[in-house]
């Protein structure tokens, strides 16, 4: 029997709506206070569009929504339709609060100020719309279509293609003002990935000992943790033994090595990093 997705509720949609408004609230309040006063601007479509604008006079909110549309219809196709729905609507908002907002004149004037919180906030702006399922800027779509067909990481496409992008500032805006888009560019991209994984970073911890029966109580009773155990298989061996997976904040990783140097000091223990953690079990323990 197929089973029927479920629709999303009206309030939770709304709220996401709500989410992308502020969002493309905040890139616009980013380019037009700060960044593009302070001749700054940002990697991919936006920085594109900005540097478009410049030399052409063409308003940034015409330029961003254009050059778009072709990479969004691709998401569309690509990734569905809510995507599509939330990027016009990210997109055409940006492009309608920033029209007002270039009567208001630069927040800052000198360009290093401008470069950290245009970066911070522009960050915070995009960050918000891709958490909720929308995007203001096409590059990673154009990169998806294009990897598929060139031996590269959609991250080294966006990259190479920022490569490009900053060089050609250099050319329009002069060499300083191309090294402070660089670091608009690194600003913004950390905060985005703030945004997005939250600011609760936890990690995921795998470990392999033979003592996980005594090491999994330990970190249950002394962390307060719920433990996984994994039935796992040496490659040498060829001997079984329980693997442990648990998720713990970054705060309690010192906590955990303290614990498996005191059950079992042989223990092999993989830390990684996780984009997010969702379940009512994960819980922050008070010791």
């Amino acid at each position: 029997m197929k089973r029927e997705h479920k629709k999303e509720k009206f309030s939770d949609q709304l709220k996401r709506y709500v989410l992308i408004a502020i969002g493309a609230t905040l890139a616009a309040v980013a380019l037009e206070l700060f960044l593009i006063p302070n001749s700054v601007i940002d990697g991919g479509i936006i920085g594109i569009s900005l540097l478009l604008n410049i030399i052409t006079g063409i308003p940034f909110g015409i330029l961003i929504l254009l050059i778009n549309l072709p990479f969004l219809f691709f998401g569309f196709k690509h990734i569905g339709k809510s995507f599509f729905i939330s990027s016009v609507l990210a997109i055409a908002l940006l492009a309608i609060i920033e029209f007002p907002l270039k009567s208001v004149g630069p927040f800052v004037t000198d360009p290093l100020l401008a470069t950290v919180f245009g970066g911070l906030i522009l960050g915070a702006g995009v960050g918000l719309v891709i958490r909720n399922g929308g995007a203001l800027d096409g590059t990673e779509i154009l990169g998806i279509l294009l990897t598929r067909r060139i031996p590269f990481s959609v991250g080294e496409f966006v990259m190479f293609l920022n490569v490009f992008i900053f060089g050609w500032a250099g050319f329009v805006l002069t060499w300083e003002k191309a090294m402070y888009s660089i670091l608009t560019y690194y600003i913004a991209s950390k905060m985005i990935d703030m945004v997005i994984q939250g600011l609760d970073e936890t990690k995921a911890i795998i470990i392999v000992s033979d003592e996980y029966e005594d090491l999994s109580d330990a970190i249950v009773e002394r962390l307060g943790r719920s433990v996984t155990k994994l039935h796992g298989k040496g490659g040498i061996s060829d001997n079984e033994k329980d693997v442990i997976y648990v998720v713990v904040t970054r705060l309690e990783i010192s906590k955990l090595k303290q614990i498996v140097r005191d059950v079992d000091p042989t223990a092999f223990v993989t830390i990684m990093n996780t984009q997010e953690t969702h379940g009512a079990t994960f819980k922050s323990a008070i010791h």
